[in-house]
């Protein structure tokens, strides 16, 4: 009986953490935007393949969506640098890998000029994304709009998340020269 009545005390806006024994004392809001990041990226992952399987492409991984969608933002030619670039991969090996099951599906093109190899999206590639959309316009975009939430909250929230990126990049950096 004494659980149930202190669990009904419990406070659902309390900081939630994955790795307690890795916080300072002043370090609680770090390991919860950790904790938030965790869940966020796990569900958006699982979001992507779920929408890419609804709209009729089963055999793609979060990358291979991520990296469909790059090559064919803006309707330009991509190089396989420039696309790590972008999306902040640093193994090459694995953007690679997804552009040649992309290439194999039929979803991507590769066109040799000179010594340098570029992606552009096919029409079935172009219209795999306008697919992707149309399901997510449907089942996350209509969600969203019904949230009261301001616009430039969203985008806050994006610009910490970048400059939080940036924080985790300089930290990866100095791990990497002890």
């Amino acid at each position: 009986m004494k659980d149930d009545k202190q669990q009904s005390k419990v406070n659902p806006f309390a900081p939630i953490v994955s790795s307690e024994h890795l916080i300072s004392p002043d370090s609680w809001p770090l390991s919860e935007f950790e904790y938030g990041m965790i869940i966020a990226h796990n569900a958006f992952s699982r979001w992507m393949i779920r929408c890419m399987h609804a709209a009729g492409y089963a055999d793609f991984s979060t990358l291979d969506v991520l990296v469909l969608h790059n090559v064919n933002h803006r309707n330009r030619s991509k190089r396989l640098v420039d696309i790590c670039f972008v999306l902040h991969v640093e193994d090459q090996h694995t953007v690679n890998y997804s552009l040649k099951k992309l290439v194999k599906g039929k979803l991507v093109e590769r066109e040799k000029r000179g010594k340098e190899i570029f992606y552009l999206a096919t029409d079935k590639g172009i219209e795999a994304c306008k697919r992707y959309r149309e399901i997510r316009e449907q089942c996350l975009t209509s969600a969203y709009r019904s949230l009261d939430k301001e616009g430039s909250e969203i985008s806050q929230a994006a610009a910490l998340l970048r400059l939080m990126s940036g924080l985790y990049d300089q930290a990866s950096r100095a791990a990497s020269s002890l």
